[in-house]
């Protein structure tokens, strides 16, 4: 399971604590968190059954801001996502968009994409 232009890699963290690194690392490095849901517990209220899923919105209005200036329809995939989620294996995973292919996708400048680029960012927040 790799969807094109996500990129989905295997955490060491249970759902809940990968998100928690997540917000904390973000939150004090100046990225605003927008919210974060639990999948689990939302479909649980439909009377679903799924394994821990878990996802945040968050993003830079500044950044955001030239992007959308760029191609208003770029707001589809902004703020940016990131989601955690546990498999029937119990292994967690997180998945989210990759910078290329969003830049490709909405035809943004190369700075542009490079700025939607997370990959180092949720390496570090997952590093410790």
């Amino acid at each position: 399971m790799n969807p094109k232009g996500v990129i989905v890699r295997e955490s060491r963290y249970s759902v809940r604590d990968t998100i928690d690194r997540m917000v904390k690392f973000l939150e004090q490095h100046g990225v605003t968190v927008y919210a974060r849901i639990n999948q689990q517990s939302e479909v649980q209220k439909a009377g679903i059954e799924i394994s821990a899923l878990e996802f945040i919105l968050f993003g830079n209005p500044k950044v955001g801001g030239l992007i959308m200036e760029e191609n208003p329809v770029a707001a589809l995939d902004l703020p940016l996502k990131l989601i955690a989620w546990e498999d029937k294996e119990k292994k967690v995973w997180y998945a989210f968009n990759e910078a290329n292919f969003l830049g490709e996708r909405y035809s943004l400048p190369q700075k542009l994409s490079d700025s939607l680029d997370i990959e180092k960012v949720v390496a570090k927040a997952l590093s410790t």
